[in-house]
């Protein structure tokens, strides 16, 4: 194997590394983790981290995870942390301070911006763009080709932190191939963007966003259809 590395690099037992990697200056990888060839990864990473558990948590106990998986061509940014069981395609770019947390899959060629965070069993597919700061709640699904503005923050729970009612009810949301949302926009939980459908910035989305449907507003509504020319079939 062809690795390049700075000072203070940890590599727990087990891993494998591809050819012509470069691992900058302290940087941790966990056991078992799995890095494809052509792989940057700088300074100050943790990779394979184990997710720790707050004492009045009510999630349930983590046990052992399976190692994290890096495709062949990916960047993984300064200070970032991917969790265990995180798989990432290939020529995927996560930039600094980004956080990836465990049973998330991140497909190829998406780009994972400078702080953005990623919490726990999320979907991202291929050709995303999720742009700075950013959050992208647990149990979201984000399908092929989705753009996310800076400072977006999506949400998974209705009723926030009270009741026993909402144990069990957690649910994120669903943004489908091609969907958009503008920056400063937050989504309520369990909400879906339909193909095509488009948030403007600074909206507060309540309800479903229709296929091709453009809203905006708090609450957001309907201003007009997507434009013919911003659909992702004519890009």
């Amino acid at each position: 194997m062809s690795v390049e590395k700075g000072q203070n690099v940890l590599i727990k037992d087990n891993v494998e590394i591809g050819q012509n990697v470069r691992i900058g200056n302290n940087v941790i990888i966990y056991e078992g983790s799995r890095i494809g060839d052509n792989v940057v990864i700088q300074d100050n990473v943790v990779i394979g981290k184990m997710p720790a558990r707050a004492k009045n948590s009510i999630l349930p106990e983590v046990g052992e995870l399976p190692p994290t998986i890096i495709g062949s061509g990916c960047t993984i940014g300064t200070s970032s942390i991917i969790y265990a069981n995180a798989t990432i395609g290939n020529d995927v770019f996560v930039a600094d301070l980004a956080t990836i947390r465990e049973r998330v899959t991140i497909g190829e060629r998406t780009i994972v911006g400078r702080g953005v965070a990623v919490e726990n069993d999320c979907t991202i597919g291929v050709k995303c763009k999720l742009e700075t700061n950013c959050y992208i709640t647990a149990y979201s699904t984000l399908e092929d080709n989705v753009f996310i503005a800076p400072c977006v923050v999506t949400t998974n729970d209705n009723y926030m932190a009270r009741s026993a009612e909402r144990l069990g009810k957690f649910k994120g949301i669903t943004v489908k191939k091609g969907g958009r949302i503008g920056a400063n926009s937050t989504i309520l939980p369990g909400k879906v963007i339909h193909e095509d459908g488009a948030v403007g910035a600074g909206s507060l989305v309540t309800k479903d966003v229709e296929q091709e449907e453009l809203v905006i507003g708090s609450p957001a509504k309907k201003l007009r259809n997507v434009p013919e020319s911003q659909l992702l079939k004519n890009q």
